[in-house]
């Protein structure tokens, strides 16, 4: 039996906004960069071509790596800039970027995210944010914003570009993948 929705919040767990998106952001941003850079050291060990990785995608249909790298900082960075503004839209292209310049991107990226206080984002929560694409708009609250939207395309693009080093033979894994969890008590 299904208990009445009023007594269902006693037993959800209460996330602030900061704490789903920005400490969410950071934690996949930190993961990411240290995924790419322990791909990059066995490549470079292995005497690999780095330009391989960046011209690369998974199939031809879809977009390739510098995308991937492009999609995580916009859906970290611009998400949160977007929670605050109440818009947000697809991605500007990046400039061509060697393999150094895209992690410096993703370093870059999480520097500003610590531009970003809890006060600030946790006054969103429950304001709209509407996804903008020519002449295609979502509405969306941040919360949904955040929880149907910029998470799960961050991870995709996250998982995608780990994707792409591990089908070329870095050495990374699920906890690479995964970075720093917040774990205990």
């Amino acid at each position: 039996m299904l208990a009445p929705n009023n007594l269902l919040k006693e037993h959800i767990l209460m996330i602030s906004l900061y704490d789903l998106t920005v400490v969410s952001y950071i934690r996949v941003l930190d993961a990411t960069v240290g995924v790419l850079k322990k791909s990059e050291a066995h490549f470079k060990a292995q005497d690999l071509d780095l330009n391989d990785i960046v011209s690369m995608q998974l199939a031809p249909d879809m977009f390739g790596f510098p995308f991937q790298i492009n999609s995580v900082r916009h859906h970290s960075l611009h998400a949160a800039q977007g929670i605050l503004s109440g818009e947000f839209s697809p991605p500007e292209p990046l400039p061509e970027l060697d393999f150094a310049g895209l992690v410096a991107v993703l370093e870059k990226t999480r520097k500003d995210l610590d531009g970003f206080s809890a006060d600030e984002i946790n006054a969103r929560s429950g304001k709209p944010v509407t996804f903008k694409m020519g002449s295609m708009e979502i509405p969306f609250t941040a919360d949904n914003f955040a929880l149907a939207f910029s998470i799960p395309n961050l991870y995709f693009h996250a998982a995608t570009t780990y994707d792409m080093l591990r089908i070329k033979g870095a050495p990374i894994g699920k906890m690479d993948f995964m970075g720093k969890m917040p774990v205990g008590a």
